[in-house]
């Protein structure tokens, strides 16, 4: 074996640096195309484990037909009645409990280690999370899909008409998306995806059981409509008949904005810090 020459060695050090540089480095991602790019990896999620879609179609059908056929007799008189006051909340309740996964699966990630592959990448720092939470919007909006088509097939007809619906469908992806940030804390803290799922339902649990979901506050005990009526749930709810009724006001709509947005400045700030700190 013989050594090649200083020139020889030159020839084949400048002909591998010339074909290494031969095409532009791509340009570092700006922020909303790393969080869509990671809201699509959600959605891909869906695709490659569709057990995931159990929770927007199974769960919205069943809480649907046996509240109300269950309670509408009893509560209402009839079935046809009931519906229409319980539709709207049905759908606020089967949303805000869709919101407990964004946690669940952040907190998978994290077990499986891919989270510490995602704060490796050169692209801004929170688009993991942020993605994450524009992928579970989408989900949402495929749960309402099903709630409000369930309702018009068994009768439901609201009177704010197509826009009501709409809008009302808005501002629960608006507030969910403010809420989903307490969960996505709690996945970085807890240790594993079930104890998130089972703090979430311990939280969720009572806030959408003490509203106006199912029953008019006033037909409550007093103390108890004054823990119902300073419900974040109850607000939500409230807004959302509202609008499919027709009779929504300003001020019942700007109350859910102002709780979404002060659930963003707290707990959005909280989980960069956590995310950021996270061993």
């Amino acid at each position: 074996m013989t050594t090649p020459t200083t020139s020889a060695q030159q020839i084949r050090d400048d002909a591998l640096r010339s074909a290494l540089s031969s095409r532009k480095r791509p340009s570092r991602p700006n922020a909303l195309s790393a969080s869509l790019t990671f809201g699509w990896r959600a959605l891909l999620k869906i695709k490659h484990i569709p057990e995931q879609l159990f929770d927007v179609t199974a769960f919205p059908i069943m809480f649907t037909l046996m509240f109300t056929y269950l309670f509408g007799g009893a509560l209402a008189g009839s079935t046809g009645e009931y519906l229409q006051f319980l539709l709207p909340g049905i759908l606020v309740q089967t949303v805000v409990f869709i919101t407990m996964y964004t946690g669940m699966g952040l907190n998978t990630d994290i077990t499986k280690g891919v989270f510490d592959r995602f704060r490796s990448l050169p692209v801004w720092r929170p688009a993991a999370l942020v993605g994450a939470l524009l992928g579970d919007v989408a989900r949402y909006a495929m749960a309402s899909t099903m709630v409000v088509a369930l309702g018009l097939l068994l009768g439901f007809r609201p009177a704010g008409g197509v826009i009501g619906v709409l809008l009302s469908v808005a501002l629960i992806l608006v507030f969910s998306f403010g809420l989903s940030w307490i969960w996505t804390a709690l996945g970085l803290v807890l240790r594993t995806p079930n104890s998130v799922m089972m703090v979430s339902f311990m939280v969720l649990f009572p806030l959408t059981f003490a509203s106006n979901i199912f029953v008019d506050p006033r037909t409550m005990p007093s103390w108890l409509e004054a823990i119902v009526g300073a419900n974040p749930i109850t607000h939500l709810t409230t807004a959302v008949r509202g609008l499919m009724s027709g009779t929504v006001t300003a001020g019942q709509i700007g109350w859910v904005l102002l709780i979404s947005a002060i659930l963003v400045a707290v707990f959005a700030p909280l989980t960069m810090y956590l995310y950021g700190n996270k061993k």
